[in-house]
C-alpha cells in the first residue's frame, strides 16, 4: 500500500479552525465510545498516527471519515450536519492547489526555473547517494529497508531535472553550516562536496554560499524553494517536519521571491562560493 502524504488543512483560506474544532469533537466521542485511536483508525481506515493528526486539526477530516465516525461514535447526526462546511473548506484548498498540482516532484521535473534556500540539510538535487542513504537511514520513527532503498532512488531520479534539455534555470542559496556537517562521516562528506563543485559548475546551475559570519539575512526562518511550472506563474514550496505547503498566491509569493534576491546579494558569489568549499575540501 502506497504511503499517504498528511493533508493539512488550509490555514490560508482561514478554515483550519473548523478542522480543530472538529477534531476535538470527534476526540471526544471517541473516549466517550471507550476506543483507543488504533481501534477507531481500524474502524474508519486509517492508522493511530492519522487518527492523532485529524484530532488535532492538522489532517483533513474527509466527509467519508465523519460519516463513518457519525455512526460509529453515536454521534446522532452531529457530524454529518457540518458536511457542506467541509466539503466548502475542502474546496477553498482545491483552489488554493490548483488543478495542475499534482506533487513537488511533478512541478520541479517541467519547471523551467528552480531556486532553493536551504539551512538544514542539503536539498535532494545536490544529495550524493551516499549522502541520501545516510539521511534516509537516520530518519526516526525508522524506515524499512525497502523504503530507503525507494526513497534514494527516486531522489537520484529526480536529479535528470538538471539535465535535461531544454535546461531549467537553477540557483541555490546554501547555509555555509552544510558545508562543515560531516553527514556520514569524512569519505561521505568528501564526495558530497564534490558534488556540489560539479554541480556548481554546470552552465544553468548556480551555487552560492551564505557565510556563517553575516550576521543577519531577510530569511532567518525556515528553508523554501521557488519554482516557475511550465505553463504557469512562480509558486513557492516548503515543508516543515513532514508537511507540505504549495503557495500560490502572487503576494504571498512575491514577498518570498523579494527575500531570496535580497539574500543573493548578500552570500558569497558562485566563484568564491566555489573556492570556500574547494578550501573545505582540502582541509578535511
Amino acid at each position: 500500500m502506497g504511503e499517504r502524504r498528511p493533508e493539512t488543512p488550509a490555514e490560508a483560506d482561514g478554515t483550519a479552525g473548523l478542522f480543530v474544532a472538529l477534531g476535538k469533537m470527534v476526540k471526544l466521542l471517541r473516549e466517550r465510545k471507550g476506543l483507543t485511536q488504533k481501534e477507531f483508525g481500524e474502524l474508519v481506515g486509517y492508522g493511530p498516527d492519522a487518527v492523532s493528526s485529524m484530532e488535532r486539526g492538522v489532517r483533513t477530516l474527509r466527509p467519508e471519515v465523519l460519516i463513518k465516525a457519525d455512526e460509529l461514535l453515536d454521534a446522532g447526526g452531529l457530524l454529518k450536519e457540518v458536511l457542506p462546511e467541509v466539503e466548502e473548506a475542502m474546496a477553498k484548498t482545491r483552489t488554493r492547489h490548483p488543478e495542475w498540482y499534482r506533487s513537488y516532484a511533478g512541478l520541479e521535473a517541467e519547471a523551467v526555473e528552480l531556486h532553493f534556500y536551504a539551512n538544514s540539510g542539503v536539498p535532494g538535487l545536490l544529495q550524493t547517494e551516499d549522502h541520501a542513504q545516510v539521511v534516509f537511514a537516520k530518519r526516526r520513527p525508522f524506515l524499512s529497508e525497502e523504503t530507503i532503498e525507494k526513497r534514494v532512488a527516486d531522489q537520484l531520479s529526480r536529479q535528470q531535472v538538471l539535465e535535461r534539455w531544454p535546461t531549467p534555470i537553477v540557483s541555490y542559496i546554501l547555509e555555509e553550516v552544510l558545508l562543515d556537517r560531516p553527514i556520514g562521516g569524512r569519505s561521505v562528506h568528501m564526495d558530497q562536496l564534490r558534488r556540489l563543485l560539479h554541480v556548481g559548475r554546470m552552465q544553468n546551475v548556480e551555487i552560492q554560499v551564505m557565510p556563517t559570519r553575516v550576521e543577519e539575512h531577510p530569511n532567518l526562518d525556515s528553508a523554501f524553494n521557488l519554482l516557475v511550472p511550465k505553463g504557469h506563474g512562480q509558486v513557492a514550496y516548503t515543508e516543515t517536519q513532514g508537511y507540505p505547503r504549495l503557495i500560490t498566491d502572487s503576494e504571498e509569493v512575491r514577498k518570498i521571491a523579494d527575500r531570496y534576491g535580497i539574500m543573493r546579494a548578500m552570500a558569497l558569489s558562485p566563484l568564491d562560493s566555489r573556492k570556500l568549499i574547494e578550501q573545505k575540501l582540502e582541509a578535511l
